[in-house]
């Protein structure tokens, strides 16, 4: 469908791009999203695909908006104080883009949803802020091949990976099991400062945007690694672990809800 005028003015600094034109805003337009989590990582992540037109994102999170999140999640606000994340986060992109379909989903991410929750979308962003979270949703994605751009922070640290199923490494191939439970509570409950996430959330918004319009280097097998004390980058190769469980060559993980 042509961009209509109103379009064409809105998204004039991505159209003049050699490699996004209007070709790549029609593919932004018609590509499907979903925003696994609605805090400080989902926050950029949403906002800039919300703004960059990509026509369909899900957010799917049961939290409420607390008082401690607005340090870093910052598509809430202090009047919000209450209100779930996703209603909160939908108001915010739908004020910065009426045009682009936004669905909440007020629900945690479990075993017995994560297959109907993502069958429906083209890529995956996991935001999520724990590590069985992101072992589900790694699984899903390989055993669903949905793609998957996961972002993980900590502290002035943060980490993102770009997994395409069938073509590279999965999660698991990089943190083969989960921390113990006592070590993964400990990191969850670590400090951040709230500038990380929107650094590893916006870097997410763009590999979600390179996948949609099909251009520049994906990080699929690699992982970077942002140290924000030192502002410095490290992009460290990974590869698929043919003895992984889930995308090895014998994978012992199966479909989640079969």
């Amino acid at each position: 469908m042509p961009l209509t005028d109103d379009q064409l003015r809105r998204y004039s600094r991505n159209i003049i791009l050699p490699e996004v034109g209007v070709e790549g805003q029609q593919m932004l337009s018609r590509a499907h999203v979903m925003i696994v989590g609605a805090g400080g990582l989902g926050s950029p992540v949403g906002y800039y695909l919300a703004a960059a037109g990509v026509g369909h994102i899900a957010i799917v999170d049961d939290d409420i908006v607390e008082l401690g999140n607005l340090q870093r999640q910052i598509a809430h606000t202090t009047e919000k104080i209450g209100l779930s994340k996703v209603a909160s986060v939908r108001q915010t992109f739908e004020a910065l883009n009426p045009e682009v379909k936004i669905d909440a989903i007020r629900e945690r991410v479990a075993k017995g949803n994560i297959e109907d929750l993502i069958c429906n979308y083209d890529i995956v962003a996991d935001c999520s802020d724990n590590f069985e979270t992101r072992f589900l949703i790694n699984d899903a994605c390989v055993l669903l091949t949905k793609r998957l751009v996961s972002g993980a922070v900590r502290g002035f640290e943060g980490q993102l990976t770009t997994i395409l199923p069938g073509e590279g490494h999965c999660y698991r191939c990089v943190f083969e099991d989960m921390p113990l439970a006592d070590v993964a509570a400990s990191l969850q409950e670590s400090g951040i400062i709230g500038a990380v996430p929107g650094v590893i959330g916006s870097l997410q918004a763009l590999e979600i945007i390179k996948l949609i319009i099909g251009k520049g280097e994906i990080l699929s097998n690699s992982l970077l690694v942002f140290d924000g004390l030192k502002s410095e980058f490290r992009r460290i190769g990974v590869s698929r672990d043919k003895g992984c469980d889930v995308c090895g060559d014998k994978p012992r993980i199966t479909l989640l809800n079969r």
